[in-house]
């Protein structure tokens, strides 16, 4: 039997809008993936100005939020992955925003 390698092309991201609850993002294959934004704490408790201060990496392959010290990659988004951040990291970086940032 012979068989071949399977060339996977990831779409990338074109568009991102954070809304409260939801990390939408739109891919060049045309398709728009919606997760809840529970998954990524850090957007959770950003501000609005925070959520809204995103700049494509890696050609489009991912999502960085410097506000934030956030990355989301699309092919984490299509594989449906949460972030890995442990609790006590969260909480961490929790502790250590200014008390004056208008979040959740």
């Amino acid at each position: 039997m012979i068989t071949s390698p399977i060339d996977l092309k990831l779409p990338k991201a074109e568009n991102v809008t954070v809304s409260e609850d939801t990390l939408s993002v739109d891919l060049s294959d045309g398709r728009t993936i919606l997760v809840p934004l529970g998954w990524f704490p850090r957007l959770l408790y950003a501000s609005p100005a925070e959520r809204n201060n995103w700049r494509f990496i890696g050609m489009g392959h991912g999502i960085h939020w410097e506000d934030i010290d956030e990355d989301i990659s699309v092919e984490g988004l299509l594989l449906g992955k949460p972030s890995a951040e442990s609790q006590s990291s969260f909480d961490k970086w929790l502790k250590q925003r200014p008390s004056n940032i208008n979040c959740k």
